[in-house]
């Protein structure tokens, strides 16, 4: 596909999907929500997907201007066509999913990265629910991440007040994996990205759908799902491989079966 709006590049397992509309700071436009999507889709042979922005910014969130006019946006139907098959494309990929975020998120830009497995930002990035800022609430899954990962009194403050939220704030209160120093940025997400692209993608799979799935099951329902998880991951190659290398005592070749 010809992209217009992100870049996307593949190399030893890792497909980088950066979005690409710096003179907008990347906002997301409805085109790009549609090149994102087909993005995910096309990355078929990736053991890991890297989400992020090119230029200064990693999202700026919605594109107030991609209408006619602002009577004319109807967020109900952009949420539920556009974004929700986005969110649902990121939250269920069955590769890792990191968000590299190289600057500033903010609103929806902010919650697409949350969507994602795994945040490393710079120390130098931010995340802001500027949504009260025009009126709105958080969308694109915000009211969804921000309390299960930050605790309801710190997403109530960070939804109302929407006040800045420096990468290393986000790091300290578990909203985030980590905050890097600038300088050391890239070489940290190809690092993680190499890392899980080097490892057992089926068991990763299984534990993305365990994770996610927790907050609504009871515990007897976890324990149930957790074990008919455990038990396709003691089927696979993978898991002989990794168990064979162990007992060998070299490094295991995962090939993700």
């Amino acid at each position: 596909m010809d992209y217009q709006t992100i870049r996307v590049t593949a190399t030893g397992g890792i497909t980088t999907i950066a979005m690409h509309r710096p003179e907008v700071m990347n906002a997301l436009s409805a085109q790009m929500r549609r090149e994102l999507i087909a993005a995910f889709d096309a990355a078929t042979e990736a053991r890991v997907i890297v989400l992020t922005g090119t230029g200064r910014a990693f999202c700026s969130g919605q594109d107030l201007q991609d209408a006619k006019s602002i009577a004319a946006v109807d967020f109900e139907r952009i949420l539920n066509e556009e974004y929700g098959p986005l969110l649902t494309r990121i939250t269920e990929a069955r590769v890792p999913v990191i968000a590299a975020v190289n600057g500033a998120a903010a609103g929806a830009g902010a919650n697409l990265a949350l969507a994602c497995d795994v945040v490393i930002a710079t120390e130098s990035a931010s995340f802001i629910q500027a949504f009260t800022r025009i009126g709105l609430i958080p969308d694109a899954g915000g009211t969804h991440w921000l309390p299960r990962q930050i605790g309801l009194a710190r997403a109530m403050g960070a939804a109302l007040f929407a006040e800045k939220i420096s990468a290393r704030q986000a790091a300290d209160w578990g909203m985030i994996w980590e905050a890097v120093p600038d300088a050391e940025f890239d070489a940290a997400v190809g690092a993680r990205a190499a890392h899980l692209a080097k490892g057992p993608t089926t068991a990763y799979a299984a534990l993305k759908q365990a994770l996610r799935r927790s907050f609504d099951l009871t515990l007897p329902q976890a324990l149930t799902e957790e074990a008919r998880l455990q038990g396709e991951c003691g089927r696979s190659a993978d898991f002989t491989e990794g168990v064979t290398a162990f007992l060998q005592k070299r490094p295991p070749l995962f090939s993700g079966r």
